[in-house]
């Protein structure tokens, strides 16, 4: 018998009037979302998580089972309600054009805004999960290998065929690298203002103005995608 069930259960039934507490689950994937994102996954101690919460390790075990699912749930939170967006985005963009290509600017804002949005609001991660998947794009371990890539199947077989109506010329191996680019310089984008400061000649940007990047960003991945192919 789980004893945090057990007692769970027990404090429904005696305390039923009584105000409810923080959600728990919420507060350990809160925490947890924190800290892989300072120290990464495999220097994160389920101790460490646990004191800084403020629960017993009972209670992650009730809730995730173990720390590679407490993981893949920080991560699942976030991205699954971006990528909706970003379906919801582009199939709109779709009905309205019918069985005429989409813009390159209409597709690539459909995929950067969500993601942008998501950077500049704590509730929907904020800093510390755009600093998490950062971290986890540079310093790739087993625990994300398998789960990662299909929490972005949908969106990746959706804007990779709206791209390949859009680029009708490139070859699927070439679309392959210059999508494989603008992840990459997006990833880079979302970094936010530690990227910027670190680049001198944007000592005068201000990563807070999402339409401002999103108006300097487009073209630029516009001309990446849209350059002639490579020989």
């Amino acid at each position: 018998m789980n004893p945090f069930r057990a007692n769970v259960a027990s404090g429904e039934i005696s305390g039923r009037h009584m105000k409810a507490p923080p959600d728990t689950k919420d507060r350990i994937l809160d925490v947890a979302e924190e800290i892989f994102a300072e120290k990464g996954y495999s220097a994160t101690s389920m101790r460490t998580i646990t004191s800084s919460a403020h629960v017993n390790l009972a209670a992650v075990n009730y809730h995730f089972g173990s720390k590679a699912q407490l993981y893949q749930a920080v991560f699942q939170r976030r991205v699954a309600p971006m990528n909706k967006k970003r379906i919801q985005a582009l199939e709109a963009l779709e009905q309205k054009s019918g069985d005429t290509p989409l813009p390159l600017e209409d597709i690539l804002r459909a995929f950067v805004e969500p993601a942008l949005q998501a950077s500049m609001n704590p509730r929907q991660g904020g800093s510390n999960f755009i600093k998490l998947l950062g971290r986890t794009h540079a310093e790739p371990g087993p625990e994300v290998h398998d789960f990662l890539p299909r929490l972005y199947d949908e969106v990746k077989d959706r804007y990779r065929k709206a791209l390949a109506r859009a680029l009708p010329e490139l070859s699927q191996e070439e679309l392959s690298w210059r999508v494989h680019f603008v992840i990459g310089t997006i990833a880079f984008t979302l970094a936010g203002t530690d990227a910027l400061e670190m680049i001198e000649s944007c000592r005068f940007c201000d990563p807070a103005d999402i339409e401002g990047i999103i108006q300097r960003l487009l073209p630029f991945l516009k001309g990446g995608l849209s350059a002639p192919p490579a020989a």
